[in-house]
């Protein structure tokens, strides 16, 4: 905390003293100017006597002898004084013998010393013979003027006013400097240490003695606050272990110190809070052992202990993925997955957590199998509170466990059983391609400059031996989490290249084949080889492969991307852009990437004669890709209409319905060979 200057002590101090001084500087000034008046009428009443005894003897003689002309000259020596305005000698009932008079000096500081002094001031002697008989013979009177005392009166003042203050304000700022050096200074220096102490480790930086005031106030003041400093850490420590104690206490499990119940509801009040306002899922799960009872009872309590305090250890490994973790009671553990977007997230949390049950535990030598049953709920779907959300889970797991141990179950049926399938559908993609149950149908590609076939798009089915056709949009994703896409990728490029080389040798000349490539693929290190490789050992023909890409994937990591794109560029290969408009959409990165195609999403084409909204977004993209040099293909073409439409607006090439549904090839070749034939009779019809 840094001290504002206007509220230092030093400031504060500096003021007084100066104001001290000044003060007294101007009261002893005063004084020393009042005694100064006193002097100064003391100088006038001497002047006179002085004057008067110079100058009493010529009067006296001229009077006695009534010489006028001895006493004008009397007269003259005294108007040699420049203070005498009015002399006069001459007997007091008689007219005067000599007299004269002149006006008053005209100084700028009459008006000041004639209220102090007075404009005049009057002196008389008598002039009086010798003796024996002393005989008196008049009088000689003078006025002499104060002006020209008060002038000098003035000066000295003044000089002894500003002397006065000056004197007073440097022996004040000494004072204060002695004052600054002795106290304010090394007061500043322990304000300063006091401003790093760590309020809550005090006593860690202690005030440092001054040197010099080891045995003064300071010194004393010093040693005690940092022995107050001490004590204060010493009793904050003690404070805070029993405060924490007691927070344990109340918020925490004793045996595994994992939270309890009240502090997983005060932690899942945020966690829900925060899901609400991201709109976001939340899943709790309850996680109930299977037979602990019978645990404790071959073993011990104490093994049981042990159990739980080394099955909480485990659950911390999940940690990475949970919001909370808290130990219910007993048995019974909850754990909180938040901001997830899909429930089977939730399923494979709980799946994780019994799989790590399958590993038994090491306890003295002997090992010991535990078993779990796990109750979910989700949020907001079963329930908007804390309460409702545990109170259901543990419902759910009590449900699940008298139908059936070791296992997972959803709060909401259509839920668990869709988690179920779901994890049934991953775990037979795993031996779907071995089974042979993956294969590659094709999608003809329009060119509109000839109507002419001049690609095919190859597209992953799964037929699967109990649920028939499985959506790509559900098994790709799957297959995307769990790593097989990787293999499956591969397996398609292969397929796919060596059909197409096929089609090559059977006189489809010019054919292209577009293939799309999951997010994992785009960024996995060994793509641009294995295309490569591909594109080698089938013989394929420069920008005959074109390998498509989805914008969301290239922005998960665009470095990577954009290095994978140029060396599969390298290889031969075309790259597409697919689904654009769906995505980010930025000129910047279409300008940045390696990119040959933009493939207008269908979502778009669909609708755009009815829709002005998706006949603009068209018609943007469309001008975009001229603008970039870029082929543009719609797909999603199924009528007439559609096609006039986008051909019109300058679109390349087609795809859709409208054309061809994805074929398998064999079907795909008849369908080749009468383009081949129709467009041959349309030629020779033309000529």
């Amino acid at each position: 905390m840094k001290l504002e200057l206007k509220h230092s002590l030093s400031l504060k101090l500096l003021r007084v003293v100066l104001l001290s001084a000044l003060v007294v500087g101007v009261v002893l000034s005063c004084a020393q100017i009042v005694f100064d008046v006193y002097k100064t009428r003391q100088a006038v009443d001497n002047d006179a006597k002085r004057i008067l005894g110079m100058f009493r003897d010529p009067s006296t003689q001229a009077v006695y002898s009534l010489d006028r002309e001895m006493g004008m000259q009397v007269i003259e020596g005294l108007f040699q004084h420049e203070s005498v305005r009015v002399a006069a000698i001459g007997h007091p009932n008689e007219p005067m013998l000599a007299e004269k008079s002149r006006n008053p000096v005209q100084l700028p500081t009459r008006w000041l010393t004639d209220p102090i002094l007075g404009q005049e001031q009057h002196y008389t002697t008598k002039l009086v013979g010798r003796g024996p008989y002393s005989e008196y013979y008049g009088d000689l009177s003078i006025t002499l003027d104060t002006a020209p005392y008060g002038e000098d009166f003035v000066t000295s003042s003044v000089i002894i006013f500003i002397s006065g203050v000056l004197r007073a304000l440097a022996m004040g700022l000494v004072l204060y400097l002695v004052y600054h050096w002795l106290l304010t200074k090394p007061l500043a220096k322990i304000i300063e240490h006091l401003s790093t102490i760590n309020p809550d480790r005090p006593s860690e930086h202690k005030l440092p003695m001054l040197k010099g005031n080891e045995k003064n106030e300071l010194g004393l003041w010093i040693n005690t606050a940092n022995q107050l400093l001490s004590s204060i850490e010493r009793n904050t420590h003690l404070r805070r272990e029993a405060e924490n104690s007691l927070q344990r206490l109340a918020q925490y499990d004793f045996l595994t110190g994992l939270p309890n119940r009240q502090q997983l509801q005060q932690q899942l009040d945020q966690i829900l809070e925060d899901g609400s306002r991201l709109q976001r899922r939340v899943a709790v799960l309850c996680v109930g052992l299977d037979d602990f009872k019978g645990v404790n009872e071959q073993f011990s309590y104490q093994t049981g202990d042990q159990l739980l305090l080394a099955l909480s250890d485990r659950l911390r490994s999940h940690s990475g993925r949970l919001g909370a973790l808290a130990r219910l009671g007993g048995d019974q553990f909850a754990l909180i997955q938040a901001n997830i977007e899909q429930p089977y997230e939730a399923a494979e949390l709980a799946q994780s957590v019994l799989d790590d049950l399958e590993t038994p535990f090491m306890l003295d030598g002997q090992e010991v199998q535990l078993r779990a049953t796990i109750g979910i709920t989700l949020f907001p779907e079963d329930g908007d509170s804390t309460e409702k959300l545990l109170q259901k889970a543990e419902q759910t797991m009590t449900l699940a466990k008298n139908r059936s141990r070791n296992r997972y179950q959803f709060y909401i049926a259509s839920v668990d059983s869709e988690m179920r399938r779901r994890r049934e559908l991953e775990k037979d993609l795993r031996e779907a391609l071995t089974q042979n149950q993956l294969y590659l149908v094709y999608q003809p590609q329009v060119s509109y400059r000839d109507h002419r076939v001049v690609g095919v798009e190859a597209l992953l089915r799964w037929q699967h031996p109990q649920h028939g056709l499985v959506p790509p949009d559900l098994f790709i994703p799957l297959a995307e989490q769990n790593g097989s896409i990787i293999a499956i990728g591969e397996w398609i490029l292969d397929q796919a290249c060596r059909q197409l080389r096929e089609w090559l040798d059977q006189g489809f000349t010019g054919m292209r084949m577009a293939i799309n490539l999951s997010t994992v693929q785009l960024h996995h290190a060994e793509l641009p080889r294995v295309v490569n490789n591909l594109m080698q050992a089938y013989r394929l023909p420069p920008r005959s492969l074109e390998l498509e890409v989805t914008e969301t994937g290239l922005m998960e990591d665009i470095s990577t991307a954009t290095q994978h794109l140029l060396s599969l560029r390298r290889s031969g290969a075309l790259i597409a852009i697919d689904d654009f408009g769906t995505g980010y959409s930025s000129l910047s990165y279409l300008k940045s990437l390696p990119l040959d195609k933009i493939k207008i999403d269908k979502s778009f084409v669909q609708d755009l004669l009815e829709d002005d909204d998706d006949a603009t977004i068209v018609r943007a993209i469309i001008q975009l890709g001229k603008n970039l040099g870029m082929q543009v293909i719609a797909e999603g073409v199924e009528t007439v209409e559609q096609e006039t439409y986008i051909i019109a607006q300058g679109c390349h090439e087609g795809q859709g319905y409208f054309y061809s549904k994805p074929l398998p090839a064999r079907e795909l070749t008849l369908y080749l060979k009468q383009a081949r034939r129709l467009s041959i009779e349309t030629n020779s019809a033309m000529l």
